[in-house]
């Protein structure tokens, strides 16, 4: 009998649909990265999901994250998540966590968890969340910098180490190296930043400083609809091959 999974059978089999059905993903950040890491894993059949973030849905998020329209800004984006996941898949498990994830943050992760996607911004919370994951013993892949930049076709799949270029990984690289972290997979970019227009650039501190200022974002970068969901689905790709074992 044919079912909403039936296309994705034909090429991971039943077996590896039943597979990700049973799994749990943690997804931390769910924004122009995020949200498409989310849809990525809820259409290829992932069972149980974990949402990690603070945020609501606002204005500028609307060129490039999925959950946001005008209808729902305002909202928590962990709520608008959950409910597309659910509207996609109706028996999928779905727990929420609005909050703002850092080194003091309780442990949201156990042993029930199958992987980790890092789609944060901030880079404590980044590292906290590598450190917290290996300590665990749970894998995880994280997303480096997709911001002011135009090419999805420069991201790459590779481990922390083995990366150029991109300023994140740099800061990445080497507070995870002061720490012990032997490897972490990433997707990177290996496009140059683009410099922000700097008249636009003003007017948005100018308008939008509190907002992000409230975030903890000392820079905001430039970014558009067809880099960030590049990165969130091969995020999503990744995930679902290291589960199935592909």
């Amino acid at each position: 009998m044919l079912n909403q999974f039936s296309r994705t059978e034909l090429i991971i089999g039943k077996a590896g649909v039943e597979k990700l059905q049973n799994s749990k993903v943690a997804i931390f950040g769910i924004g122009g990265v995020g949200s498409f890491v989310v849809e990525g894993l809820a259409r290829a059949g992932i069972g149980k999901f974990i949402l990690v973030d603070d945020d609501k849905v606002s204005l500028t998020n609307l060129n490039r994250q999925l959950i946001a329209t005008h209808k729902t800004i305002g909202k928590p984006k962990v709520e608008i998540a959950k409910e597309r996941i659910l509207d996609i898949n109706p028996n999928a498990v779905v727990e929420t966590n609005q909050e703002f994830f850092m080194p003091d943050s309780e442990e949201i992760l156990d042993d029930t968890v199958n992987y980790i996607v890092d789609a944060i911004d901030t880079i404590t919370a980044k590292i906290e969340l590598v450190v917290r994951a290996k300590k665990l013993n749970i894998p995880i892949i994280s997303c480096m910098g997709t911001g002011n930049k135009l090419d999805p076709t420069k991201f790459e799949v590779t481990d922390i180490y083995k990366t150029n270029i991109c300023p994140l990984a740099k800061v990445m690289r080497k507070e995870l190296r002061q720490r012990g972290i032997e490897k972490l997979k990433v997707v990177y970019s290996k496009e140059e930043q683009i410099k922000p227009d700097e008249t636009v650039k003003a007017e948005y501190e100018e308008n939008y400083a509190l907002e992000e200022a409230r975030k903890g974002k000392k820079q905001v970068p430039g970014s558009i609809s067809f880099v960030p969901s590049v990165a969130g689905l091969i995020l999503a790709g990744e995930v679902i091959k290291d589960i199935i074992k592909i």
